[in-house]
């Protein structure tokens, strides 16, 4: 890339907290925002437990018309936005339009409100022939993911690139990999960029239970998420959205604009290999990270911090602790590393925006957020995963990894710009 692409506004929607400021609260206390289901009665189920979001649209400036026409993740996305839009101090309304761009990532769209519908209009599940007249009027939006995209464009004035990329559990960092090269190439200034999920609803709950991959610690929800733990069993569902702003970097020097982080390197990989299953030795997640730090022209020595996707099932943490040690060597063993999952849930294709953000503020405040949960470590996971309590340490750089279903392998690093100057 010619162009370099930073970040200079960050929007959060996460559990345990309904802003940026919230949510780092939340992962460097330590907190988890793990809770029983209350979104809808989920006694029938194995897994009744999930990281939910206190959201209120009307408190985050949503009208009641936008409430009516959006889908959850599409409210998230918006509210994100528009805290990232006030972060940047950018004023968007200057801006040339068809120069300016938004990408969002999302793996299950707008299932929560296809979901409810579909209880509506068969009469919770009575009727096989469905009555499309007692469904909302814009229930074809439901269905169509791109109107995140175009939600989130409309809402900033947005008139150049927009798309939605949905590559499960990668697609939130796939979505900034993606705007980010669209600022390096030269197709866009200025990008809006990031991802939602709203997936906390029967079908996708249902859908989770018969491959038992979630955990069934209904007793015990705040300490249900366990990355990394010898006594894991599975991951607990969350939900929220993280947006950005992105600029180049020339330009956001230029207007004296607050830089959180360079995005300096980006790469996905698949495995080929099987929908849910994981080579053990991780050698399509290393191959990622070794390509991404190639593109930021930093060697594995430079990484102070892994931002894991620690989902909390045995297959995952045992392949990317193999990944991280093919990737940077010796220097894995001297890196610390750790999971906000424990914390805020596995939302799926927004989760890779949310450590994103978490992985710029760790630059930001040099802090490394812990892993929650982890008393027990697995004898086969032998790096320092920061157990229970975060970490102050200088961060310059910091490599943030995703997996996802269909084997998917994405790798992220960012970086303070002087860092990668000198």
């Amino acid at each position: 890339m010619s162009r370099r692409v930073v970040i200079t506004g960050i929007g959060v929607i996460a559990p345990g907290g309904g802003s940026t400021k919230e949510f780092w609260s939340l992962l460097t206390d330590g907190r988890t925002a793990t809770r029983p289901i209350s979104l809808f009665d989920a006694a029938a189920f194995r897994s009744r437990i999930a990281a939910e979001a206190d959201f209120d649209p009307v408190a985050r400036g949503l009208t009641p018309q936008q409430i009516r026409r959006m889908d959850r993740a599409a409210q998230f996305a918006v509210a994100a936005a528009a805290e990232a839009v006030a972060d940047s101090g950018l004023a968007f309304e200057g801006l040339d339009p068809f120069r300016t761009g938004v990408t969002v990532g999302s793996a299950v769209g707008a299932t929560s409100g296809l979901d409810t519908e579909y209880n509506v209009v068969s009469d919770g599940g009575a009727s096989w022939l469905v009555d499309h007249r007692y469904a909302v009027p814009h229930l074809f939006d439901h269905f169509v993911p791109s109107s995140f995209a175009r939600e989130v464009a409309w809402s900033v004035g947005a008139q150049g690139p927009a798309s939605v990329v949905s590559t499960g559990c990668t697609s939130g960092l796939d979505a900034v990999g993606h705007a980010v090269g669209l600022i390096g190439e030269g197709s866009a200034d200025v990008m809006v960029a990031g991802a939602t999920e709203a997936p906390i609803s029967p079908v996708s709950v249902a859908c989770f239970d018969a491959i038992k991959a979630t955990t069934n610690r209904n007793d015990d929800p705040a300490h249900a998420s366990r990355p990394f733990d010898r006594t894991r069993n599975g991951f607990v569902l969350g939900e929220g959205s993280a947006v950005f702003v992105l600029e180049e970097l020339d330009a956001a020097r230029a207007r004296g604009a607050h830089i959180y982080a360079e995005i300096a390197g980006f790469a996905s990989r698949s495995n080929a290999y099987h929908m849910t299953g994981l080579r053990p030795d991780g050698a399509e997640m290393a191959e990622a990270i070794r390509a991404a730090l190639d593109e930021s022209r930093l060697d594995a020595t430079a990484v102070d911090y892994v931002n894991a996707h620690g989902s909390g099932t045995k297959q995952n943490d045992r392949h990317e602790t193999e990944a991280f040690k093919k990737a940077l060597g010796a220097h894995a063993y001297a890196t610390p590393v750790s999971s906000i999952k424990s914390m805020i849930g596995h939302s799926l294709g927004a989760i890779g925006s949310l450590e994103i953000a978490a992985s710029a503020l760790a630059i930001e405040h040099d802090v490394v957020p812990p892993t929650a949960n982890l008393h027990e470590p697995d004898p086969q996971c032998d790096l320092d995963y920061t157990p229970l309590t975060a970490r102050e340490r200088r961060v310059d750089t910091v490599l943030s990894v995703g997996s996802g279903f269909g084997g998917f392998q994405s790798a992220m690093v960012l970086t303070s710009p002087e860092r990668r100057t000198a």
